[in-house]
């Protein structure tokens, strides 16, 4: 059997509200494997040392929302909330930072 069997995204059923399954299915793995350690950091190996919440926890958020048919504003807001956590706003799209880049280089 896949190691993928275990994944949350293959044992919790979708809800019904979800319009971009694929999406959905994401975000929910990487908001798991983002979850908060004992230590109150990110349980990550990648985000070692980092508080939670980490950037691709409130990033899988994002794409949770986004996969219920959530507007691009309501998922930035809704990735910034979580059980009374408040965390900052997500961080500009890489479009965001190249638009940006060339903007400065003229």
């Amino acid at each position: 059997m896949s190691d993928n069997a275990d994944r949350p995204s293959h044992t919790t059923d979708r809800p019904a509200e979800v319009t971009d399954p694929l999406l959905w299915r994401l975000g929910l793995d990487v908001a798991d494997a983002h979850a908060p350690a004992e230590d109150g950091g990110c349980a990550h190996p990648i985000c070692a040392g980092q508080d939670w919440p980490c950037g691709p926890w409130q990033q899988a958020q994002r794409a949770l929302a986004l996969a219920q048919g959530g507007a691009p504003e309501e998922a930035t807001s809704a990735a910034g909330q979580h059980d009374g956590w408040s965390t900052p706003a997500a961080l500009p799209s890489w479009a965001a930072q190249q638009s940006r880049r060339g903007s400065a280089a003229a």
